[in-house]
Order: structure tokens, then C-alpha cells, then sequence
């Protein structure tokens, strides 16, 4: 018998949700291909791991970039492969929910119910990443008081303020973890002259990256080719650096949050002063952003218990709840 799926189609991880089982599937969403013949090599970790680090007819890609799809026949072969671990065959056709960045144009909706039915699924719906991430970090969604989620992603970060079950006002700017990692990589070789790869500046933003000044901030050391000698060399990156690295994406996702915010009707935002703000995703990770958000909008902010799978567990709750909850599914139309 077919089991109901939930695919959180992230920019920079895809989970999986079983129904019945949890989530069963969380992988890096990379794909890595054979540019001479486009045979696919590797899915997930193992392709991220082959980053920066192949011969130039092997290529490692990431099918959506700023949440949306750059390569439709990739995602469709991704999709595939991530049903195909998961016991997806042509005998046993799932319905499936994908969660999508609420940003993606009517196109693009239609181009991932396309590739999710192509890919092996009976049918297919799409659900709202913040809708999902609110389902699943168990806000009252459904009663007439004001929810807000602020979900970071690796390519997006979206707001939106959620009552009665459905959305009132909604921000979605086309910055997320990834524009962190390339304003890292972006400053060390200007002030440094030392070329890293989109590895390490993750590991740079994870171990000391940070949106507001804390107590416990200590240096640490980068390795990078430098790019006048290109040899190796080492250089000692402080806290204060990479908040200087990083200050314009995340003030331009503060200033997302504060515009939804802005657009929130009155009796709403008189709701959120008990209620707070909820982040969520890969990007609510980062260390005082939650403090930052705060400062900024005079409003409490808390990350939710589980940020990175909150998605997919809001869209695993729809299809353990099907019938009563496939209102909330988004318009796949123009």
C-alpha cells in the first residue's frame, strides 16, 4: 500500500515524511552529475561532500537556488531519486505534499507538480513553508489570534502572520543562509586576498557567526588558498569580522520581519506583544539573531524546539490529517 509523503523541498536540505513513520529522509538537496554524459553520480550527502572538491566534468549543483527551481530536469531527477529511497517503485504511486517557498511563481508551482507526478507520485499538492513550519511547531493556527513565523532557509526568508488558518500579511525576500556563506567567502578575499570554499564559510558562520555581540564569542582559524601565491595559508578571523560580513543580509531579513510586521491589521499586532515571534529553519540557527529581531521590533522572539524540521513536520501533520487540512494546500493555477 501506496504511504502518504511530505517533501520539504528545501534550498539547501530536503526531508522527508513518512506517513505513519516521521520523517524518514534528511539530505543536503545536491545532486552531482557527469557534464560529459549528465549521468547522475551521487544525491544528497554524498554529493555535498564532492563541493569544490572534483575534476571539472564533475559537477556538484543544487537544483534550487533562492528558492526557486534553476533546473527543472535536475529537480525532477532529485525528486525521483529522494521517492526512490524512500520505497517509492511503479507499483506503489504516493500522494505527496511539497513544501514550497511561498515566493515561487505560478510557473514554477506547476513546474514541481509536474516533476513530483512525473517522479513517481499519484498526485501531488503544494503547502507554504511558513504555513507548514507554523503547523509544525504547534501554533493555534486555526483560532483568531495573531501567529508569526519567520522562516530562514538556505535561500529565502520569509514572515507571515498566520490566523484562522490562513495567511494576513506575508513578506518573502530572496536572502537566506546561502547569502550569509557568500558574504563570508566574499569579504575574506577582499580583506585577506584568500579564496574559501562554500564549506568552510559555513563552518565559519556556524562556529562563530553571529547577529548580535555574545558573551562566549571566541577567534578561529581559516584555511584558504591565497589568491596572489595561490598557496595555502592561515588566517585568524575574529566575531566582530564576520557581524561585518554578514550585516547587510541580516538586516535585510530584520527588515523584512519589521514590514510584515507593519502590514499586521492592529488587533494582530496587539497579540504578538503576549505572543512573540517564532523563527524557524536552517537560518534561526544563527547565534543572537533571535536578539537582534527582538531589539529591532520591541517584540519577544524564541526559535521553535525543532527549527529544521519544523517544515516538514507541519506538512507531516497535514497528510496524518488529510481531509480536514487539504484546504490549507496552495492554488498550483495561475
Amino acid at each position: 500500500m501506496a504511504r502518504d509523503l511530505a517533501i520539504d523541498l528545501g534550498t539547501a536540505n530536503t526531508l522527508v515524511y513518512a506517513r505513519g513513520e516521521g520523517i524518514v529522509l534528511n539530505e543536503p538537496s545536491v545532486i552531482a552529475l557527469n557534464s560529459r554524459n549528465k549521468e547522475v553520480l551521487a544525491m544528497g550527502r554524498d554529493a555535498w561532500q564532492m563541493i569544490g572538491r572534483t575534476p571539472s566534468y564533475i559537477v556538484a549543483v543544487r537544483p534550487l537556488r533562492k528558492g526557486a527551481i534553476t533546473d527543472f530536469e535536475v529537480t525532477q531527477e532529485m525528486i525521483r531519486l529522494l521517492l526512490k529511497r524512500v520505497g517509492v517503485n511503479r507499483f506503489n504511486r504516493p500522494r505527496v505534499v511539497i513544501c514550497v517557498p511561498s515566493a515561487i511563481t505560478a510557473v514554477e508551482r506547476r513546474a514541481v507538480i509536474e516533476a513530483t507526478k512525473r517522479a513517481g507520485a499519484t498526485d501531488a499538492h503544494l503547502l507554504e513553508q511558513p504555513m507548514a513550519a507554523a503547523i509544525g511547531a504547534g501554533l493555534p493556527i486555526n483560532e483568531p489570534i495573531a501567529n508569526m513565523v519567520v522562516d530562514i532557509g538556505g535561500g529565502t526568508a520569509e514572515t507571515a502572520l498566520i490566523s484562522l488558518g490562513g495567511i494576513v500579511s506575508l513578506r518573502a525576500v530572496r536572502v537566506g543562509s546561502f547569502d550569509l556563506d557568500a558574504a563570508i567567502v566574499t569579504y575574506i578575499r577582499r580583506e585577506y586576498g584568500i579564496a574559501i570554499g562554500e564549506q568552510t564559510a559555513e563552518e565559519i558562520k556556524v562556529t562563530i557567526g553571529s547577529a548580535e555581540q555574545t558573551d562566549d564569542e571566541v577567534c578561529a582559524e581559516v584555511r584558504g588558498r591565497e589568491l596572489m601565491s595561490g598557496l595555502p595559508r592561515t588566517v585568524v578571523l575574529t566575531p566582530e569580522e564576520v557581524r561585518d560580513a554578514i550585516a547587510d543580509p541580516v538586516q535585510t531579513i530584520v527588515d523584512s520581519v519589521l514590514s510584515c510586521l507593519g502590514e499586521a491589521p492592529p488587533e494582530l499586532a496587539q497579540d504578538l506583544i503576549s505572543q512573540g515571534i517564532n523563527l524557524v529553519g536552517g537560518g534561526a540557527l544563527l547565534k543572537g539573531l533571535d536578539i537582534r529581531v527582538a531589539n529591532a521590533s520591541g517584540v519577544a522572539v524564541q526559535t521553535v524546539r525543532q527549527p529544521l524540521e519544523a517544515v516538514v513536520l507541519g506538512a507531516g501533520r497535514v497528510i496524518e490529517s488529510y481531509e480536514s487540512l487539504k484546504g490549507m494546500f496552495m492554488d498550483s493555477r495561475v
